[in-house]
């Protein structure tokens, strides 16, 4: 691994000569059905104050069988180009991270460009579980800083509840469903508002949290080991990130963390002595949407008035595989 010094050379490196990108706005979306704690635990033996004390979630929302992932998506999208003020076709490219696409092919970025109506744009899905948005974020942002795209739509979209075994007291309570979006554009160079982003992995312990072997088609996870890894790994990154940018913890306004579980995000904050009001903890009525939970907690931030422009915002997700990320944007330039 880079120690800090290599780190924050190669961010400088990396960002000599290039154009900025800039978030524009931010959109989310979530599918109808809203599930209660009492639901779930009526299956799994327990109870509505057993699954909160254990995740800090009291509701989540889970699609109904006539929904599409690419029809949330497409939601959200609409709402991210609205805010910016850009039309879908204008888009160069669409990102999407995600685990659960509708159809294996067309992969998700292609249905959801087709939806949209943006004939002209280059497709990607990206597979990297809970930490599928951060690394579409930079994929997409180095198409923007090396002037291969202008407009760029990133989203990330699970539907979480379609791959999760509904008796099994490890996850049934945690898992969810929903969309986020952000639409991206270039500035000037020299000021760039998205970066750095720093993307790691461990494959070296895949029976901690995978999706279930021998045909099988659902999580299964060690809730310890992920629990400690999931602290230990976002703690790391957030680090590393605010030293690749060249600020300190104090620097950063606001830190949107991957809504993992109510117990992880505390832990976090904990161990770097964040002040709550400056960790954006969503999960109490959204549960963990993978790749959504992201762009659905800026979302959640713009609303109540946190996410203003000018505003440092630490991002930072763990998921299965292990993959994890981290990424420092300077929110808004002039759109939404």
């Amino acid at each position: 691994m880079l120690d800090e010094t290599q780190t924050v050379e190669r961010s400088a490196r990396a960002a000599a000569g290039l154009r900025g990108t800039a978030v524009l706005a931010v959109g989310a979306s979530l599918p109808r059905r809203s599930v209660a704690n009492d639901e779930i635990a009526a299956r799994i033996g327990k109870s509505d104050e057993w699954i909160y004390t254990r995740t800090g979630i009291r509701e989540r929302r889970h699609a109904e069988p006539d929904e599409t992932l690419t029809a949330v998506a497409a939601a959200a999208s609409r709402q991210a180009l609205e805010r910016a003020g850009v039309e879908a076709a204008e888009l160069d490219l669409v990102v999407v991270g995600t685990l659960t696409a509708d159809e294996r092919m067309p992969n998700a970025a292609a249905a959801l460009a087709h939806e949209l109506g943006a004939p002209g744009a280059g497709t990607i899905e990206v597979n990297a579980a809970c930490t599928g948005f951060l690394t579409a974020l930079s994929i997409a942002t180095a198409h923007v800083e090396a002037g291969r795209a202008e407009r760029v739509l990133v989203v990330g979209a699970d539907f979480i509840s379609r791959i999760t075994d509904h008796d099994s007291k490890q996850t049934a309570m945690l898992f969810a469903d929903g969309a986020g979006a952000v639409v991206l554009a270039p500035t000037a160079p020299g000021a760039t508002r998205v970066g750095p982003v720093l993307l790691r992995h461990d494959a070296s312990s895949p029976e901690f949290l995978y999706l279930a072997r021998d045909g099988g088609a659902t999580i299964e996870m060690d809730g310890h080991a992920t629990f400690k890894h999931a602290v230990n790994r976002m703690g790391e990154v957030t680090q590393e990130v605010v030293a690749a940018a060249g600020l300190t913890l104090a620097d950063v306004d606001l830190f949107v963390y991957h809504q993992a579980n109510g117990r992880i995000i505390s832990a976090v904050g904990e161990r770097l002595e964040l002040a709550p009001e400056r960790v954006v903890d969503c999960i109490e009525r959204s549960g963990n949407m993978s790749a959504g939970t992201i762009p659905y907690a800026l979302e959640v931030a713009r609303a109540d008035g946190r996410l203003r422009d000018g505003a440092r915002v630490l991002l930072a997700a763990f998921g299965g595989g292990f993959t994890w990320g981290g990424a420092l944007i300077e929110w808004g330039c002039g759109g939404g």
